[in-house]
């Protein structure tokens, strides 16, 4: 829906309100928001979301382990368990080959503690970033055969390294491929022992969404049933949940289960590097002293929810393959006492400090070159500078992407190679672009949202010129303005702390389940509008029956800029409509009901 004719958006975006229920499924959502004891408008919220039935809603709100698939249905499983217990009962090596981002390491960690449940004598290999480069590796591969290793597992990677995998099929060195990522449609799976990937081509697995760390738990699961210690499982979750987020994986389905019973049993983790992570993230209770101690037994009280390990956990954990020291992380979670494991958790921190200033540096220099030569008119923005920090490029995309609401792709340039992450929009298909430049790449892969490439320098120009031309096939003359999408016009009256209580109960919130947007109008500005470090904005409005609401917009002087408003534009008596989440914020022990705004529409007069 767009703007009502009266109105427009501060900042150029485009409402897309969903459309109310029918006056059936109104009264389904209803007697389901009854019986599971939630308001009636969440009740609509998750009709709108397909969520329609008692056992959906049961599955959505209230998961159990059981809603968990058998993983003896993934394609591959029952090849690579037999082969796996065949190596522990000869007493052979296993080497567990992890990616470098969060997804392969804490796959990494389930799965050789899994083997080492059962016997295992198992090691592992997270390749360099910028010397290995993301996947398999035959050097790595080589050097593990002369080292005596007989198996090779990987975890979130394999499943394009047909190359690698070939030499070690041909030289007599066994692996298994455990990833979620895409095949290369015409080559298919890699040659292996087993491939154990629910996108891989025949697979019944009924979840497609599984992250990488999802598919090693599938792994470890079968394997501890099959020695007879699957009551362990369980425990794994922990780790997994935070994967699963880290990785942007759909918080749907089986993602969902897996997140939200990780999530509850991560404040009593016993792991001591990732009880040390959780303390120097600040993940622990704040209301109850200075220092997060809850006063029963000395012990940090922790709270963590998905937006935490988005936010807090998972940054840290993947500083450490951004800044060259992914190792950091397998050596955390296998920290035998808790001075190592703070000692490693706190060199994360500060790695992800350093990471935090090479990333604002990189995107400084990237707005400067997008705003001063071809991309500044292009539907995709193609972005090169020398020698940028590749462990950040990914991170430089995603704000290039999400500012200029563009696909975007920052490449460092090194000699006459330049290697570049990539990032889309809603509504672009980013493999499918690079695919249709497929020739210009010594490599590529990815997906809808992001992607990793490596490009001769001189092809970039091409490039630019080739993903253009496919992208305004795509849209048209021109990309079309950010949408805000707006699950529900809410009444004002209906803003309370109960409600937004009961909103807590649809978590995990993240990708794919994202946190509910609301819609309110009536309302006008109540005084001047608060400007906070000369960035934020804190509105307070009155709603049409006098309720007054508190509203806080971040960087909202900047989004008004950029569509020539200032903060003027909002003056007391102001007629507006907000577009907004809901949260409590607490202060100084008090909850106060705070509306986080996403955009708003004022009053105009067209007259």
């Amino acid at each position: 829906m767009a703007a009502s004719p009266n109105t427009i958006s501060l900042t150029g975006k485009q409402w897309s309100i969903r459309d109310t229920l029918d006056a059936t499924n109104a009264r389904a959502a209803h007697t389901l928001s009854a019986s599971f004891q939630v308001s009636p408008f969440i009740g609509e919220v998750l009709f709108a979301r397909g969520i329609t039935d008692e056992e959906a809603w049961r599955r959505t709100l209230e998961p159990r382990f059981e809603d968990l698939h058998d993983p003896s249905l993934l394609l591959g499983m029952d090849e690579g368990v037999r082969r796996i217990l065949c190596a522990i009962d000869a007493n052979e090596r296993i080497l567990i080959y992890g990616d470098y981002d969060v997804d392969g390491t804490t796959g990494t960690v389930v799965l050789r503690r899994a083997l080492e449940l059962i016997g295992a004598q198992t090691g592992y290999h997270i390749p360099h970033r910028f010397t290995e480069g993301y996947g398999v590796n035959q050097v790595a591969l080589e050097k593990a055969k002369r080292e005596g290793y007989t198996l090779v597992i990987t975890v979130d990677c394999g499943i394009r390294g047909h190359e690698p995998l070939t030499w070690a099929r041909d030289n007599n060195l066994d692996c298994i491929v455990t990833d979620h990522h895409l095949p290369d449609a015409t080559e298919g799976a890699p040659p292996a022992v087993a491939v154990i990937n629910p996108n891989q081509a025949g697979c019944p697995y009924p979840d497609k969404h599984l992250a990488g760390v999802g598919v090693a738990f599938k792994l470890a699961h079968s394997l501890l049933r099959a020695r007879g210690r699957e009551s362990l499982i369980k425990g794994f979750l922990k780790m997994v949940a935070i994967g699963t987020v880290a990785d942007i994986a759909p918080l749907v389905g089986e993602n969902r289960t897996i997140v939200q019973l990780g999530l509850a049993d991560l404040p009593k983790a016993s792991n001591h590097g990732l009880r040390a992570l959780m303390e120097v993230a600040g993940c622990f209770d704040k209301n109850t002293d200075k220092d997060g101690m809850n006063g029963a037994n000395g012990a940090k009280k922790f709270i963590v929810n998905a937006m935490d390990i988005g936010f807090r956990l998972a940054p840290r954990i993947n500083a450490a393959g951004r800044m060259d020291a992914a190792r950091q992380i397998v050596e955390l979670f296998e920290a035998t006492n808790e001075t190592v494991a703070r000692d490693l958790a706190m060199g994360l921190d500060k790695l992800n400090r350093e990471r935090q200033e090479v990333q604002k540096q990189i995107v400084g220099f990237a707005v400067t070159e997008l705003e001063s030569d071809v991309n500044a008119a292009s539907h995709v923005a193609v972005i090169a500078g020398e020698n940028w920090h590749r462990g950040v490029i990914g991170l430089a995309a995603s704000k290039i992407a999400e500012k200029y609401n563009r696909p975007a792709i920052v490449i460092s340039l090194d000699g006459e190679h330049g290697h570049g992450s990539a990032r889309s929009i809603e509504d672009y298909h980013l493999l499918d672009g690079l695919t249709s430049c497929a020739k210009l790449f010594e490599q590529f892969g990815g997906h809808a949202a992001a992607a990793g490439l490596k490009i001769r320098r001189d092809r970039i120009n091409d490039l630019r010129t080739q993903l253009n031309s496919h992208a305004v096939a795509h849209f048209g003359a021109s990309v079309p303005a950010a949408k805000v999408n707006i699950d529900y016009r809410l009444p004002a009256s209906e803003i309370t702390r109960d409600f937004i209580h009961q909103l807590n109960r649809l978590e995990p919130l993240g990708a794919g389940w994202r946190k509910p947007v609301f819609m309110t109008g009536g309302l006008r500005v109540a005084g001047d509008v608060r400007v906070m470090k000369d960035r934020h904005l804190k509105i307070y409005c009155l709603g049409q029956n006098g309720k007054r609401l508190e509203a806080v917009w971040w960087n909202a002087v900047e989004h008004l800029r950029a569509q020539g408003h200032d903060t003027a534009t909002l003056a007391a008596g102001q007629s507006i409509e907000l577009a907004y989440t809901l949260e409590l914020n607490t202060w100084q022990g008090e909850q106060r009901v705070q509306l986080v705004v996403q955009d708003t529409r004022k009053a105009v007069d067209n007259g």
